[in-house]
């Protein structure tokens, strides 16, 4: 694989793309080599890869260090955080396609390959997603999360895509900020509805990736926190003169759809009466939005009555018939 030749001279592509893929890190030194090898072991010959580590201390150096030769770049110094991290990578990478990936998530293999072969059939596309596996902390399979053809106003109203699955065009992300280092758990959907701006999104019917769940995951460990965020979105978007107008169209349904974002991160966070206010906002403000996730609002009563347990019992029935 031509990790550092090809990111230096782009003659030796043949006219095939380059992926920078950029993988932002700290400690995570349990996982970090998975997320690499998952990126190293990929078939497609072209691929420019960016680890950025934020000083880690818990032997992810020396991990980094092990693949070095393979790396167009790598650095481990201490950063303003996952957004910062990436970023930079950003602003190294010279691919004509970029993704980042988490160190505790991965690619299956064929990933880069498929999406490059998307790009390629769809020079119009500026970004594409795919499905992805989520898996716990020892990599076993508990659900498949598959997404659907997604509009510019659905993203606008909150219909989240797996990141660890996106691949989008250098063109369209130069065309924006970057990752606003302000935020910090919703700030993939933002790039995202920035990116949408200039051309359209494409969901492959593939998986292309796993995203672990694990307990110091953003996901899980500040759960209550992510609702918090779709609403300064809300503000982001009112204040380009671009996407306001669009906003203003589908004003009511954006607004529930962040509430209803709130009450499934509250719920995640063992905050069940707080995400059952939230529904209801949802459901108040625009019923359609509340009434998709009525699951939200049976777990959230569940867990009131001290009856969560059912709903693990469920998601651990799921875990084992997909394990199985």
């Amino acid at each position: 694989m031509f990790f550092t030749t090809c990111g230096q001279n782009r003659t030796c592509l043949n006219k095939m793309s380059l992926v920078s893929v950029i993988t932002p890190s700290y400690n995570q030194a349990k996982y970090l080599e998975q997320t690499m090898l998952s990126v190293l072991e990929q078939d497609y010959p072209y691929i420019e890869y960016l680890v950025m580590d934020g000083a880690s201390n818990d032997g992810s150096v020396e991990i980094i260090k092990k693949h070095a030769g393979k790396l167009t770049h790598w650095e481990s110094v201490k950063d303003n955080g996952q957004a910062d991290a990436i970023n930079k990578g950003f602003a190294r990478a010279t691919g004509d396609i970029i993704a980042w990936l988490n160190s505790d998530d991965y690619y299956l293999p064929g990933t880069v390959r498929a999406a490059v072969n998307i790009f390629e059939e769809h020079p119009e596309v500026v970004l594409v997603y795919a499905d992805m596996l989520a898996v716990d902390e020892n990599g076993a399979t508990f659900n498949t999360l598959t997404y659907k053809q997604l509009t510019f106003e659905d993203l606008l109203c909150f219909q989240i895509i797996g990141q660890p699955a996106v691949f989008m065009r250098r063109s369209a992300l130069q065309r924006t900020q970057g990752l606003n280092p302000t935020f910090h758990f919703l700030l993939d959907h933002l790039l995202w509805i920035q990116i949408a701006k200039h051309g359209k999104i494409l969901h492959v019917n593939q998986t292309w990736s796993a995203a672990r769940y694990h307990a110091e995951a953003k996901n899980i460990a500040k759960a209550s926190e992510f609702g918090r965020e779709a609403f300064r979105i809300l503000e982001t978007i009112a204040q380009d003169k671009d996407l306001a107008r669009t906003l203003l169209t589908i004003d009511r349904r954006a607004h529930a759809s962040a509430f209803r974002v709130d009450a499934r991160y509250l719920l995640d966070g063992g905050l069940p009466a707080q995400a059952l206010k939230a529904w209801f906002r949802a459901l108040v403000i625009y019923p359609p939005v509340a009434l998709k996730r009525m699951n939200i609002f049976v777990s959230a009563i569940l867990n009131l009555l001290g009856l969560g347990k059912l709903r693990e019992a469920v998601l651990a029935r799921r875990k084992k018939n997909l394990a199985g």
